[in-house]
């Protein structure tokens, strides 16, 4: 039985020491969160008061405060309407067809077979390929002149002189294309990863129960890539929604803004037409859009808990 000293003095050293250890964690942290909130509240905040300001610096004498004026602009912009429902079909087609190629690539290179680590290599070299150099690469390869369209219309599947890119009814797919190199290796990568966990007993328990490929696949790798392939999902459709880079350097939204997504039409609201304004009440409508689907997304998943809890 411990029995508490009746000295003030050792009490109070005492009662100081756990007042240190228990605002150590705190003090650690406290760097991290001021730069935290220099570098995410302050810009949030400066986009909540541009949003209410008529702001254009090429025309300084109408800046001033109009209130929600931005929003009510927003709501009966058709263009604001039709880049929303590009984002999402953008999203969707992205992240989707990631999953599966990056899924079907990732069970392939984790078997075993000679030049194995040669395939991985090639696999995962185009992750490390930045935005503006991807949209090169396939700016070359959608050529008219020298382009894969030069060699389907000598297969008689196109005709000459035209580019995937020039046309609304392929721009987009076209596009959906370049992305999909530049974002399989990333589904790729985080899954492989996880393979390397998954329990070997298992796979050989199921086999001797006579079980085969696919009903490992379903029974074992599947419910063991879960939460990998919720995380992966999740981060991947927060990336391609603020895509910009490659389609701002692609297509530049057209043509008849057929690839204009609501992060692009930002871009050229804010830098091209230089209204600030607007284009901070874009912004907010994107973080407010990308944030709740983001929080129904995990709810409707169960991130983190097993699928019976």
């Amino acid at each position: 039985m411990s029995v508490k000293s009746s000295d003030p003095l050792v009490n109070r050293h005492g009662l100081l020491a756990r007042m240190r250890r228990g605002s150590t964690p705190y003090l650690l942290l406290a760097p991290t969160m001021v730069l935290l909130l220099v570098f995410l509240l302050y810009p949030l905040l400066s986009i909540g008061y541009f949003s209410l300001q008529q702001y254009n610096v090429s025309q300084p004498w109408d800046n001033g405060f109009i209130g929600l004026d931005n929003f009510r602009a927003m709501l009966a912009d058709d263009l604001f309407w039709s880049s929303l429902v590009v984002t999402a079909k953008w999203v969707v087609v992205q992240v989707g067809l990631q999953l599966v190629f990056g899924l079907v690539l990732a069970l392939i290179v984790n078997e075993a077979f000679r030049g194995r680590g040669l395939a991985r290599a090639v696999l995962f070299s185009p992750w490390a390929v930045s935005g503006v150099l991807t949209t090169t690469i396939w700016l070359l390869l959608y050529n008219p002149a020298v382009g894969v369209n030069r060699y389907l219309a000598d297969l008689g599947l196109g005709e000459y002189g035209t580019s995937l890119l020039a046309s609304g009814d392929t721009a987009f797919w076209a596009a959906v294309l370049a992305e999909l190199w530049r974002g399989v290796p990333f589904f790729t990568i985080l899954i492989l990863a996880d393979l390397q966990s998954a329990p070997g007993e298992l796979y050989e328990a199921a086999q001797v129960d006579g079980a085969g490929r696919i009903r490992r696949f379903w029974s074992i790798t599947l419910p063991h890539l879960r939460n990998s392939i919720i995380l992966a999902t999740l981060l991947r459709g927060v990336w391609e929604f603020n895509n910009v880079d490659l389609l701002y350097t692609l297509t530049g939204g057209g043509p008849a803004n057929a690839t204009t997504t609501l992060p692009l039409y930002v871009a050229r609201v804010a830098i091209d037409s230089k209204e600030f304004g607007y284009g901070s009440a874009l912004t907010i409508a994107a973080f407010v859009i990308l944030g709740l689907v983001t929080v129904l997304y995990l709810k409707l998943t169960n991130f983190g808990r097993e699928p019976n809890e």
